[in-house]
């Protein structure tokens, strides 16, 4: 049985048409579907592995370019939730701008609803465990100062779960 569907189309003669319910149509329709779920499927993991880049990079960013925090071999969690708390608030500004623009009764901008939809995801992921680089662990503070932004180079480094309720 055929997986793909460059495979398919290949053993099919191009100026032949194809009887809707004939055996070679339905092998076209099983492997059109199989292609589109593998590419949702593939979506979906490279979101997920650019929200996880994306937060490394902000803590990256925060223990290099901060003076106070540059030199500090580890963090106390409570230095590590205010990394978080400031990380989900990062467009806070930007969110007000766009409510007070907008007229009353009027519905909210596309803008204004990503962002929102954005710090309730973020939160949520707060509140029930985020995956984040584990910055108790002085090997790993230092090979993320060192981190040359490669998501490959990412295994490296160990992630902690931490939740708001640890506070």
């Amino acid at each position: 049985m055929a997986k793909s569907l460059t495979s398919v189309t290949r053993k099919l003669k191009p100026s032949k048409l194809l009887h809707p319910k004939g055996r070679k149509a339905r092998l076209v329709s099983r492997a059109t579907l199989r292609d589109e779920k593998l590419a949702k499927k593939k979506a979906i993991h490279q979101d997920r592995k650019s929200e996880e880049l994306q937060i490394v990079t902000y803590f990256q960013q925060v223990i290099c370019d901060n003076e106070e925090w540059s030199g500090k071999p580890t963090f106390e969690p409570s230095e590590i939730h205010a990394f978080i708390q400031t990380f989900i608030a990062r467009d806070d500004d930007e969110l007000e701008q766009l409510r007070a623009e907008r007229r009353p009764g009027r519905p909210a901008t596309k803008r204004q609803d990503l962002l929102e939809q954005r710090k309730a995801k973020e939160s949520h992921m707060y509140e029930t465990g985020w995956s984040i680089p584990d910055l108790q662990n002085k090997t790993t503070v230092e090979l993320l100062r060192n981190w040359n932004g490669d998501r490959g180079s990412l295994t490296a480094l160990t992630f902690k779960t931490v939740k708001k309720s640890d506070l």
